[in-house]
C-alpha cells in the first residue's frame, strides 16, 4: 500500500472541510465530500466493507486476514479523511460554537451561501430534468422544511442514547444537505457531545462513533444502491433536501439582524463570498475515482 503524498493531502483537507462542516447545525459534511469530488468515493468505499476479513482471523489465517483487510477498506483513502475531520472536530468546534454565539448573522449568512452553492453545484450534475426529477426535489424540500420546523426534544444523556444518536447523526452527515449536527440538536445532544470533544471525555466520544460506525456501515449500502441505480431522482433529492434546509440559516438571520438594507448588507457579502468559495473550489478539486 504506497501513498501519494499529495493525493493524501488533498484527502486530508476535504476532510477538514467535511469536519468543520459536521459540526454546524445547517450544514453537511456530505455537501463538502460533494463539492470537493469524493462524495461516490465515499459512499462506495464505505459500503464495500462487509467483514469479510473477520473470518480468516477466527481460523487463525493472519495473511488470508490482512489480505482481505486491505481488499475491503481503503486505507489510502480512509486515513487521510478520518485524520482531517477528527482534526477538524477537536481543533474549529470552539471557533463555530464562539462564531455562532457572538456573530450569528454572519456565521449563518456564510453557512446560507454555502448550501444555495451546494444546491447549484448538484444542480449541475443532473444530466436532464424531468417531471420526476421534479417530483422527486419537491418531495425532498418539503419533508426537510417539515423536518427543520421541528422543535428540539428533550433527552437525557446516558450511553445507550448517545449510540443510538450516533447512529442517526452519521446518516444525515453523510447526506448532502442534511446535518447531522441539527439532528444532534434536535435529539438535544449537541451542546453535550461539543462539551465532550471539548473536555475530551472518551468513553462518551467512544459510544458515539461506535453507534456512528455501526449506522454509516447500513446506510451508506442503501445509498450506494440509490446512486448507482436511481441517480438522477436522488440527486434531485438531495437538492430539495438542501433547499429545503435554508429555512435554518434564514431564521437565524431574522432573528439575529434588522430585515432591512444595512442590517442585511454585510450578510449578502459574506453569503457571496461563501457561494464563491463553494464554486471555486467545485473547479479546482479534481475528483477521486
Amino acid at each position: 500500500m504506497n501513498f501519494n503524498i499529495k493525493e493524501a493531502f488533498l484527502i486530508f483537507i476535504r476532510g477538514l472541510l467535511m469536519g468543520a462542516a459536521d459540526i454546524v447545525p445547517g450544514v453537511s459534511g456530505g455537501t463538502m465530500a460533494l463539492i470537493t469530488g469524493i462524495y461516490g468515493h465515499l459512499i462506495e468505499a464505505i459500503s464495500n466493507i462487509k467483514f469479510g476479513f473477520i473470518k480468516p482471523l477466527f481460523k487463525g489465517n493472519l495473511k488470508g486476514f490482512w489480505n482481505q483487510l486491505l481488499d475491503e477498506i481503503d486505507f489510502k483513502f480512509f486515513i487521510p479523511l478520518v485524520l482531517g475531520i477528527g482534526v477538524a472536530f477537536l481543533t474549529l468546534a470552539k471557533v463555530v460554537t464562539y462564531c455562532m454565539d457572538v456573530h450569528t448573522a454572519l456565521t449563518y449568512s456564510f453557512f446560507l451561501g454555502l448550501i444555495i452553492a451546494s444546491a447549484v453545484v448538484l444542480f449541475r450534475k443532473l444530466n436532464e430534468i424531468s417531471i420526476k426529477t421534479i417530483i422527486s426535489a419537491v418531495i425532498g424540500c418539503i419533508l426537510t422544511y417539515i423536518f427543520v420546523s421541528l422543535n428540539p426534544i428533550a433527552a437525557n444523556h446516558s450511553l445507550i442514547i448517545l449510540f443510538f444518536s450516533g447512529m442517526i447523526a452519521i446518516c444525515a452527515m453523510i447526506l448532502p444537505g442534511i446535518s447531522g449536527s441539527f439532528l444532534l440538536l434536535l435529539l438535544g445532544q449537541y451542546k453535550y457531545m461539543l462539551n465532550a470533544l471539548h473536555q475530551l471525555h472518551f468513553t462518551e466520544i467512544i459510544v458515539f462513533v461506535v453507534g456512528a460506525l455501526i449506522g454509516i456501515l447500513g446506510f451508506s449500502k442503501i445509498l450506494n444502491y440509490l446512486l448507482k441505480n436511481h441517480e438522477e431522482l436522488t440527486m434531485a433529492f438531495l437538492i430539495g433536501v438542501m433547499l429545503g434546509s435554508l429555512k435554518v440559516p434564514f431564521v437565524e438571520i431574522s432573528n439575529a439582524v434588522s430585515m432591512n438594507f444595512s442590517g442585511l448588507l454585510p450578510c449578502i457579502i459574506i453569503a457571496v463570498i461563501a457561494f464563491v468559495i463553494i464554486v471555486i473550489m467545485e473547479t479546482k478539486f479534481d475528483y477521486i475515482d
